[in-house]
């Protein structure tokens, strides 16, 4: 399973993004879909999560300012980014569990917000 993230880039604090994550398998050997984040120096962090029941879960961080959302027919997840804060810079990671526990990531993709 493949997946390929896109969306990233420079935008000013105050701004919003989509990220997009297209997999290579079907949405319904899809179990769990997450976005990640890696700050400079920190560990990689989970930004959102949903399931395949659209379940979701937020960073406390991003709560009420990210979306997460998928598309079953494209087998890809998004995360809206609205409201973005200059410590929302960061890479960041698609990541996919399938319904065999398998589980595979993206490349990652920039966000940049100025302040």
């Amino acid at each position: 399973v493949q997946l390929q993230a896109s969306g990233g880039g420079l935008v000013q604090a105050g701004g919003s993004l989509r990220l997009s994550c297209v997999t290579s398998t079907s949405a319904a050997s899809l179990l769990v879909m997450s976005w990640f984040r890696q700050l400079p120096g920190k560990q990689r962090e989970r930004v959102a999560r949903i399931t395949s029941r659209n379940t979701v879960i937020y960073a406390d961080s991003v709560k009420g300012r990210f979306t997460i959302s998928r598309d079953n027919v494209k087998s890809a997840v998004y995360l809206h980014m609205n409201s973005l804060k200059p410590e929302d810079t960061a890479v960041y990671y698609c990541y996919a569990q399938t319904i065999q526990l398998n589980e595979y990531w993206g490349q990652g993709t920039l966000v940049t917000v100025s302040s």
